[in-house]
C-alpha cells in the first residue's frame, strides 16, 4: 500500500494541443514507489525489465512503475472543462499517500487559467476515491462543491452501480465528502453512454470502457481531423500496452478491464489520435504503434 505522495509546487502547465483544443495537465502529486506494486502487482522489475522503453519516464533505476496523480483541463469550443478532480486536500482517506493531503492542486489549476469558478463541466470518468477528491472542499465546516458554476457529469451505470453496493466506512467516507456534496447541490448529471459512445459537447466524447468500474468511461477529444483520448483508470500504466491482460488490484472485473484495454488499444495502433494517462507519469501522453503481438507507446514531449 502506497505510503507518501510527493508534493508538487506551481509551474509551467504541460499542454497538448488538439486541434484548435488545448489540454492541460494539472499535477496534483507523485505517488510514492510503493503505488506500482501495490496497483499492479504482475508488472514487477523482472516484467518491466523485459521493455527497456519504459525507463526511465515510467519506471525507475529499480524498474519500480512510476505513477502519478493529475486532472486534464480542457477548453473546447468555449466550454471549460476538467476531467477528473485528483484526490483532494484535507480529506480522512485509508491510504496513507491520500490522506489528508495538503497540495497546490488549487493554485496549480488557477495558473493554467481554469479558476474554479470559471470551470463549466467537471467529467467524473469513475467514481473511485482519487478522481473525485476535489469535486469539495472544507468551507466553514463542512464540504462545498469546489467548481459552483459548474455541471458534474458521471454515467448513469456508474452511479448505479455504486448506489447498490455494500460500501466499507472509508468508501462511504469518500462518498459523503466528495460526492453527496455535489449531488444535494444539484449539481451532478448522469448520462446514459451507449457501446458506440456518446457526444456531451461539440469535440467531447464519452467512450465506455468498463472493467475497473462497470460505468467507467474515457474521453475522446476531437477538433480539425485530429483526436486524442483521456484513459480514465481503463489504463493505468503504459507497463499495460505491452501487457494489456495484467489488471490493477482494484479491478471490479478484471476479464471485462482485460477486453477493454485490448479493444481500446487495437483501435488505437497505428493511428494520430493521442493517448493521455490518467496515471502515466510525465511525459504523460504518447502515440500507440504495434509492438510485435503487442503494443508500445512513443511518448509526445
Amino acid at each position: 500500500m502506497p505510503t507518501t505522495a510527493q508534493h508538487l509546487t506551481a509551474s509551467d502547465v504541460p499542454t497538448w494541443t488538439v486541434g484548435d483544443v488545448a489540454v492541460r495537465r494539472i499535477d496534483e502529486v507523485h505517488l510514492p514507489p510503493q503505488t506500482g506494486p501495490w496497483l499492479l502487482p504482475e508488472a514487477t522489475p523482472e516484467v518491466v525489465a523485459r521493455s527497456p522503453w519504459l525507463q526511465p519516464d515510467f519506471a525507475d533505476e529499480q524498474r519500480v512503475l512510476r505513477l502519478a496523480s493529475h486532472s486534464f483541463a480542457v477548453e473546447v469550443d468555449g466550454l471549460r472543462v476538467l476531467v477528473d478532480t485528483g484526490i483532494g486536500n484535507g480529506k480522512q482517506r485509508a491510504n496513507p499517500a491520500w490522506d489528508n493531503l495538503n497540495s497546490d492542486y488549487l493554485t496549480r489549476l488557477t495558473e493554467a487559467g481554469f479558476a474554479p469558478e470559471t470551470v463549466d463541466l467537471v467529467i467524473l470518468t469513475h467514481l473511485h476515491t482519487d478522481h473525485v477528491g476535489w469535486n469539495t472542499q472544507y468551507v466553514d465546516g463542512s464540504w462545498e462543491p469546489t467548481f459552483p458554476n459548474a455541471r458534474y457529469l458521471t454515467s448513469r451505470t456508474e452511479w448505479d452501480h455504486w448506489a447498490g453496493f455494500d460500501m466499507d466506512e472509508a468508501r462511504q467516507q469518500m462518498f459523503r465528502d466528495s460526492v453527496h456534496p455535489i449531488k444535494d447541490a444539484g449539481l451532478l448529471d448522469l448520462v446514459d453512454v451507449p457501446a458506440k459512445g456518446t457526444e456531451i459537447a461539440p469535440g467531447v466524447r464519452l467512450r465506455p470502457t468498463p472493467g475497473h468500474t462497470p460505468g467507467q468511461v474515457a474521453v475522446e477529444l476531437s477538433s480539425r481531423g485530429e483526436s486524442a483520448l483521456i484513459t480514465g483508470d481503463c489504463i493505468h500504466h503504459p507497463v499495460q500496452l505491452i501487457h494489456p491482460d495484467l489488471g490493477s488490484c482494484v479491478d471490479i472485473d478484471p476479464a471485462a478491464a482485460a477486453r477493454t484495454r485490448h479493444v481500446l488499444l487495437g483501435s488505437l495502433s497505428g493511428t494520430r489520435t493521442l493517448l493521455l494517462g490518467s496515471h502515466f507519469p510525465p511525459p504523460t501522453a504518447g502515440h500507440v504503434i504495434p509492438d510485435g503481438d503487442s503494443y508500445r507507446l512513443v511518448p509526445a514531449h
